[in-house]
């Protein structure tokens, strides 16, 4: 493509992403300084289409671009940076709304959306994928405590428990520093019996023992699997493509198809960016969509991905730029709330 027809899709999909209107020769010349006549702009109009990187609506005389053409867009994309004002933002919005590590997940998403407008999806690591990172205990009233065992990607154990027969709270504060000292780092599903015969022998207590047990074997059975944290679900229905009904409603019933959402997004697991638009999209329900989907990683690790859904006219440049930036900080903000 020549730089002309280059510079002329890009003012077509910048302005059609800012309008959601199907964008003519003339609205591009009153616009941008392209430097040519209106006759020289519709005959390179005409050109793109006929390259298939622009689509005509019949109603209109003006054009929309193709996913091709938006293609074409997206590879040429200088992503921005998250400005200083919007970092500030972000930080208020976790001092806000999170107290607690098992809550970044979902107000992660929420806050994607909120800067987007559009759906976002945030798959967290399953708890196999965890290293422990403490046992915690709190004083409920005198006959129970609330144990929690919390991992380092943020996955979070709440249990109520009877104190141990005999036991006092200093006792549990001390059952949770043998533990702790003995389990720091190993993944849940790898905490060998050994480390906790090492455990009951500094114990010395079978009631204390068995209660420090019972919290990790529930930790270990009540999340072996990903999860999925949605934000912004209500954006979708503002969006002028999905004013069909039929459109919206098969997007909101795939939505409620967890498994394959998470299957979706697996897929998309990479190192960067991933960006699927419209007919790139594999399920037949996203063909009017794109997704946009940034892997995050914790100690080295990938442990998950946070996807930008939304129409084909989705603001590439803010969910990339959101997204870049989440990317390299989400582990920081997990970091954040350690006991």
């Amino acid at each position: 493509m020549d730089e002309r027809k280059e510079k002329i899709l890009q003012a077509i999909v910048d302005d059609y992403i800012a309008s959601a209107e199907p964008v003519g020769s003339r609205a591009l010349i009153r616009k941008h300084d392209l430097g040519i006549s209106a006759a020289t702009v519709r005959n390179e109009m005409a050109d793109l289409e006929m390259l298939g990187y622009l689509e005509h609506i019949h109603t209109s005389s003006g054009r929309v671009p193709s996913s091709k053409g938006y293609r074409f867009y997206v590879d040429g994309l200088q992503i921005s940076e998250v400005s200083p004002q919007e970092q500030k933002k972000i930080e208020r919005w976790y001092k806000a709304r999170v107290k607690r590590i098992d809550e970044v997940f979902q107000e992660t998403a929420k806050l994607i959306s909120e800067v987007t407008h559009n759906v976002t999806l945030l798959l967290a690591p399953e708890v196999g994928k965890a290293a422990f990172r403490c046992m915690h205990f709190l004083p409920l009233d005198e006959e129970r405590a609330i144990a929690v065992l919390m991992t380092d990607a943020g996955f979070v154990e709440n249990k109520i428990m009877d104190m141990p027969c005999g036991a006092t709270f200093k006792d549990l504060q001390e059952l949770a520093a043998v533990v702790n000292e003995r389990l720091a780092g190993k993944t849940l599903p790898h905490i060998q019996k050994t480390a906790m015969r090492e455990i009951a022998d500094a114990i010395a207590d079978d009631n204390l023992y068995d209660a420090a047990a019972e919290i990790i074997e529930s930790a270990l059975n009540s999340s072996k699997k990903e999860r999925l944290y949605l934000g912004g679900g209500a954006y979708i229905t503002e969006q002028p493509e999905f004013h069909d009904a039929e459109k919206i409603k098969d997007i909101l019933l795939m939505l409620e198809e967890e498994e394959l959402i998470k299957d979706i997004m697996r897929s998309h697991l990479s190192d960067g960016l991933s960006v699927t638009i419209g007919e790139e999209n594999e399920a037949d329900r996203l063909k009017d969509c794109s997704m946009i989907t940034a892997s995050y990683h914790l100690g080295g690790e990938l442990l998950g991905a946070m996807t930008v859904l939304g129409p084909r006219r989705m603001n590439y440049d803010k969910a990339m730029a959101i997204l870049n930036y989440m990317n390299t900080n989400l582990s920081r903000v997990i970091g954040r709330f350690r006991w």
